[in-house]
């Protein structure tokens, strides 16, 4: 007993009397951090201090507060936005005939581009002091999207100019000159903006930018000035062939001095016109063969004033920074708009193709094997839904949260690519021969770029999910770094010294949190609300917590190495990006009432989530470097086993039966789509319909054949004679199987050109 105590009075002496603690603890730690501290280059520390923590804050904290979550206000349209959507977007969507646009054209329409101008479409972010419509995030988002279901190049052209480019870039960071003389004109479209910021070596990597701007004196407007020398080449730039005002990002010189001490300044931005001497527009690619204008510009020589920088003088060498922060924009409407809509309109199409197309006398969604693929359509749509409005609700608070945008830019895409995929597999031949009745086609071509734009998909999830979440979000790291890089060493390790303490009681309470719910699989945990969900709540909360304690101990040893450690980092960061989206689709269905249709989709959701969650963590433990932490972290996530499974086969047929009936879930689920009065989708929407007001005319049909008042081998044609004939049904309800019929055979027929056609 008296060891015990001298115990407990030495550890408390160790770790409550600050000297001591300084002198045994804190400074040894604080030399090691500072040695395993990963160096961060320039535009590596601008990006990890840019933007905003939000809900993000609350998952690495270990115990999110399920309340702040309901708090947030639920994004909805003003009336001027929905009449917006309603009018000149559908006007717009009835003007889009994708195939000849993709197929013939390789391009808008003259009378389209026209529109989208004269309507404002390239204004949407634009203030309405400057001639814009100034709609929020959420409108912007659905705008996209219901484009999108018509198609992707219309919605890629519309995109561009409402998310990082001259337009996002003057609106934050420009000069009231710059903002008066440019925003009205792009505004009414008589200026066309596009952005250069990539090259075949420069892609997400800043630091790879070789286009350089030389401060220099030179003649511009008939007088010798200070300005810039500009030597560019970039490519795949969207608008670039048809722009009249270059956004441009290049690494900015100073040799001579002309404009202080410092050499190299960094990474600026600036606006030229397209048509100022020496810029040139090049050729134009071809992005898997979809029609938006993407290309090439260069430019050698050219000589620009310094107020033509974005923002004036003043922002020289803060580019990069500006580049990030209004990334998060695109990232959080423009992709995550597109991947939705995809979702929307595979779940509504396969749906009913999968009702009206039939094989061995049974629609096909009544297979299981189909019932698999659509279910997943049907769930990860849900899922889509709720993380577009969630993230897009965040960006209309003000914030920008690098971290949620980069795990909404990867995970709707990806998951936006296995429901394109899906929803082929299930249209079969239907899916795969093109033509102007093909809804899908044009989605599964245009994916990759999705993947590829504003942040590939590699990088995005190996790098930057994690490797900011951790730093950014994490209640005491980022502070830590800031200590261990004062210069002065004992201002920093006083600093470092009140932080240090509240760390470790960070991490002690979430590995006893982790190790308990563990042991009692949450039993005792809190839940916001009653009812199914409940339980979801309480798993979420204990794999904040493993999340928590995993992050703290994998930063702990690996240190600086886990910056190489690309895989570990993946796997972390997808624990991350699942806890976000479970949290999107709570929120999601709190928000709309708690529909009771809504249960399947959000148990499919949730349960694949935390199956994915299990799966990470089981992939982290068994590459974990340190064999013994790794032993350690799996018996405090899972002492008992990890219990999560893939979703139960019950939950998928309840999404299915949801999806293959026409009703108010369907409609819910695929609000976004432009069916339109013509074209594949409204014939393939109207058989649905047809099919389902006849099913239980043809179930009569089909048991009169089975009980032999009918022959199996007639025709269809025939057999409608027949059951006229002898009273089976009557002649308008023969009228009414016969023209479903027809709309079913034309809804699942594909199109066929002469040869010279094609």
């Amino acid at each position: 007993m008296f060891i015990l105590l001298l115990l407990i009075v030495t550890v408390f002496i160790i770790f409550f009397v600050k000297d001591i603690r300084i002198s045994l603890i804190t400074r040894p730690a604080f030399k090691m951090f500072k040695k395993v501290l990963p160096p961060l280059s320039q535009t590596e520390r601008e990006a990890m201090e840019a933007g905003d923590i939000w809900w993000d804050g609350e998952l690495f904290k270990g115990t999110p507060d399920w309340h702040i979550l309901h708090s947030y206000p639920k994004p909805t349209l003003s009336d001027k936005e929905n009449a917006f959507l309603n009018n000149q977007v559908n006007t717009l969507c009835n003007m889009l005939d994708d195939y000849k646009i993709v197929h013939e054209d390789k391009d808008l329409p003259e009378d389209v581009w026209q529109y989208l101008k004269n309507e404002g479409f390239f204004s949407l972010i634009i203030p309405e002091s400057f001639g814009g419509r100034d709609f929020s995030a959420i409108a912007n988002s659905t705008i996209v999207s219901r484009i999108a279901t018509c198609s992707l190049s219309a919605a890629v052209t519309v995109m561009v100019p409402n998310s990082l480019g001259p337009g996002e870039l003057l609106i934050h960071y420009g000069t009231q000159q710059q903002k008066d003389f440019w925003l009205p004109k792009l505004a009414n479209g008589s200026e066309v903006p596009c952005f250069a910021l990539t090259g075949p070596e420069a892609g997400s990597a800043a630091a790879s930018i070789s286009d350089t701007g030389i401060i220099c004196e030179g003649e511009f407007a008939g007088k010798t000035v200070i300005g810039i020398r500009l030597n560019w080449s970039k490519s795949y730039i969207t608008l670039a062939p048809v722009a009249s005002v270059l956004g441009l990002a290049f690494k900015m010189f100073d040799p001579d001095g002309l404009f202080g001490d410092k050499k190299e300044i960094g990474i600026t931005c600036a606006l030229i016109p397209t048509d100022h001497k020496g810029v040139i527009i090049g050729e134009r690619h071809n992005p898997m063969a979809m029609a938006f204008m993407n290309g090439t510009t260069y430019g050698k020589d050219v000589f620009i004033p310094l107020d033509w920088i974005i923002g004036g003088p003043e922002f020289c060498g803060k580019g990069w920074r500006m580049l990030v922060e209004c990334l998060s924009a695109g990232r959080g409407i423009s992709l995550p708009a597109m991947a939705t809509a995809i979702g929307h309109t595979c779940s509504k199409m396969t749906g009913a193709y999968a009702y009206v197309r039939k094989q061995f006398g049974l629609s096909i969604g009544q297979f299981e094997g189909i019932q698999h693929s659509l279910a997943r359509i049907g769930g990860f749509t849900y899922s889509l839904e709720a993380m577009r409005t969630m993230t897009a609700g965040a960006l209309d608070l003000k914030l920008s949260p690098s971290v949620i945008t980069a795990i909404a830019k990867y995970h709707m895409t990806e998951m936006s690519r296995k429901v394109i995929n899906d929803a082929l597999d299930i249209h079969g031949g239907k899916g795969i021969q093109l033509g102007p009745n093909n809804y899908l086609g044009h989605a599964y071509m245009g994916m990759p770029i999705s993947i590829t734009v504003e942040g590939a998909n590699i990088l995005t999830r190996n790098l930057m999910i994690f490797g900011q979440g951790a730093t950014r979000c994490h209640p005491y790291i980022l502070k830590e770094m800031a200590a261990a890089s004062e210069p002065d060493f004992d201002k920093g390790l006083q600093g470092f010294d009140d932080l240090l303490i509240k760390h470790v009681l960070f991490a002690i309470t979430n590995a006893g949190g982790a190790l308990g719910h563990g042991l009692t699989r949450a039993m005792f945990s809190r839940s916001p609300v009653s009812g199914p969900t409940a339980k979801y709540y309480k798993q979420l909360t204990r794999m904040s917590r493993s999340l928590a304690i995993c992050t703290d101990i994998t930063m702990l040893t690996l240190g600086s190495d886990l910056k190489r450690k690309e895989m570990i980092s993946a796997r972390l960061g997808d624990v991350l990006s699942q806890l976000y989206i479970s949290s999107a689709v709570l929120k999601r269905f709190e928000d709309e009432g708690r529909q009771q249709s809504d249960l399947p989709f959000v148990c499919y959701s949730l349960d694949h989530s935390l199956y994915q969650i299990g799966q990470a963590f089981d992939g982290l433990f068994e590459n974990f470097p340190s064999r013994t932490f790794a032993f350690v972290l799996k018996r405090l996530v899972f002492p008992l086993g990890n219990h999560y499974k893939q979703v139960p086969d019950d939950v998928s047929k309840s999404v299915c039966f949801h999806m293959l009936q026409p009703g108010v879930m369907r409609n819910r689920l695929s609000h976004l789509c432009h069916e339109g009065d013509a074209g594949g989708m409204h014939i393939m929407e109207s058989a649905f319909v047809a099919m389902h007001q006849c099913e239980g005319l043809f179930n009569n049909l089909k048991q009169a054949i089975k009980e032999g008042k009918l022959s199996s081998d007639l025709t269809f044609e025939d057999s409608m004679k027949k059951s006229l004939k002898i009273g089976l049904f009557t002649s308008v309800q023969v009228d009414g199987m016969i023209k479903a019929n027809a709309l079913r055979m034309a809804a699942i027929s594909v199109d066929n050109f002469k040869k010279k056609e094609i």
